[in-house]
């Protein structure tokens, strides 16, 4: 599984033969992006921060006009790292009832407690980050886990 951030890095991880593409939160309203993707037939993970519900709706509604069936929407706050009351988890409860779908969550809270909640939840998918180190840069890091807390 991998991000693609174009249609150009999406030929190309449908050439190595991944299984799964994780749609980032930026494009999860990138309706000429999501359909290309989506034409491919391979399955998609789709993270929904800093979407509206019609946002995601229309995401949806899109992927299976393509006749996608295999795919999951996650749950994700983007904030790094988020704290534990703007988790939202919930969310996903509104996801699986207005889409009919698979549902996840993105992580970026601190710790495992938000991933073991959600999937207590029901979520198909869990995002979590991990990192060699929080004090490497970039905005992911702080939020991630390193590999002794991801064992």
């Amino acid at each position: 599984m991998s991000t693609p951030y174009g249609e150009q890095s999406a030929d190309l991880l449908e050439q190595l033969g991944i299984t799964a593409f994780k749609i980032a939160s930026t494009d999860a309203n990138n309706t000429p992006f999501l359909d290309y993707v989506a034409q491919k037939g391979i399955p998609m993970i789709i993270s929904t921060a800093m979407s509206t519900m019609e946002e995601v709706e229309k995401a949806v509604a899109n992927i299976r006009k393509a006749k996608l069936d295999e795919f999951a929407v996650l749950q994700c706050t983007g904030n790094y790292p988020t704290s534990l009351e703007n988790s939202h988890l919930r969310v996903m409860h509104t996801f699986r009832k207005k889409l009919n779908c698979l549902v996840g969550y993105s992580d970026h809270t601190l710790g495992i407690e938000i991933p073991i909640a959600a999937a207590a939840m029901g979520a198909s998918v869990i995002e979590k980050h991990f990192t060699l180190s929080r004090e490497m840069e970039g905005p992911d890091h702080r939020a991630s886990l390193e590999p002794n807390e991801l064992t």
